[in-house]
């Protein structure tokens, strides 16, 4: 198939691409260059997605048999991107996320939970938010056709490549050594995918030209906190790191040690009613249609693989950042505020 990316270089557009250029597919990504290269093979054409001149450069003389959309954060992108790839591609994949659901992370979702109330015909350049993503959903909708249209709700997304910077934070916290926060429950379940199986899982449904909507995350129960923090201290070979466990309590109390919830510790989601349903998105239709995710186990090390051999960072563009999730957000406890935390509860 001729499959056209929107975006196609970084992270998720990368896993995309990788997949199918394994399985035979011919793939054109669309990007203004600046996250990351593009991998060889692809037919790469630059240009700027909020361009209606550059978008139209990119369709004359062009059709492809689907698009996969991994970029949109705003209903004006989205609208501009369905408008004018409605007569040049068969099939379109909208990547939307479980932020799109009004109520998450506070109830469990479904294929068919209410979604933010955003038009999709919100203006461009809003402040980042999760109900824009309800509103590109409507405006591919919209645009493009139900019958044609396939979106995506995403969970947490992890692997190599991974820029929000979650899991690559704890692996290189516990190559440091020493004595680590570890907060909240370890027995608190996770629902994380690892980047790839989602690309294979939408690659899948594209090439069936399967239209609708799936939740698509690892079912709820796979893994739990304290497994994802013993995984990455085995897998940054840290024999001399000790996990100190301090309950969410001391660490919600007001004052100046206050932690964030979420990215202050990497994805520590407290016993809150806010936070009540946050690893229970409800994936049984995905897994009918076929998704599978791999271990735990084996994405922490591809990542921490990843980490030791690609140098600087690649995602450098605080500019092209904005809007994404995780993207501009930065993750982690300073060091000295850890300590001051240990010191005082562990």
């Amino acid at each position: 198939m001729k499959i056209l990316l929107l975006g196609g270089s970084s992270f998720l557009g990368r896993a995309y691409a990788t997949e199918a250029l394994a399985r035979g597919h011919r793939v054109t990504t669309f990007n203004r260059g600046r996250s990351a290269a593009d991998l060889p093979g692809v037919e790469a054409v630059r240009g700027d997605r909020d361009s209606a001149a550059d978008l139209a450069r990119l369709v004359e003389g062009r059709s492809w048999d689907a698009v996969v959309d991994t970029s949109a954060q705003q209903p004006a992108q989205a609208a501009l991107s369905a408008r004018l790839l409605r007569e040049r591609a068969g099939h379109y994949t909208f990547v939307s996320s479980v932020h799109a659901f009004a109520d998450w992370p506070a109830r469990v979702v479904d294929e068919d939970s209410a979604p933010h109330p955003c038009p999709a015909d919100t203006p461009p350049d809003q402040p980042p938010g999760n109900a824009l993503k309800a509103g590109c959903e409507r405006a591919v909708l919209a645009g493009f056709g139900a019958g044609r249209t396939l979106v995506l709700n995403s969970g947490l997304l992890v692997g190599p490549y991974e820029f929000g910077g979650r899991l690559p934070w704890w692996l290189e916290r516990m190559a440091r050594g020493g004595r680590v926060l570890a907060p909240g429950d370890p027995q608190r379940t996770m629902q994380v995918i690892d980047v790839r199986d989602f690309a294979a899982f939408g690659l899948d449904r594209l090439t069936a030209g399967t239209a609708g909507r799936f939740v698509t995350t690892a079912p709820p129960g796979r893994l739990r906190f304290g497994e994802w923090l013993e995984t990455c201290r085995e897998v940054a070979g840290a024999a001399d790191t000790e996990l100190v466990w301090v309950p969410d309590g001391p660490l919600l109390a007001e004052g100046p040690d206050q932690v964030g919830a979420w990215t202050e510790l990497p994805l520590w989601a407290p016993d809150l009613p806010e936070f009540a349903a946050v690893w229970l998105a409800d994936t049984g239709r995905a897994e009918a249609a076929g998704l599978r995710c791999r271990p735990f186990a084996e994405t922490a090390r591809d990542t921490w693989e990843w980490l030791r051999t690609r140098g600087p960072a690649e995602d450098t563009d605080a500019e092209g950042r904005k809007g994404r999730p995780g993207g501009a957000v930065r993750q982690g406890i300073e060091p000295a505020k850890e300590q001051r935390l240990l010191a005082a509860f562990g």
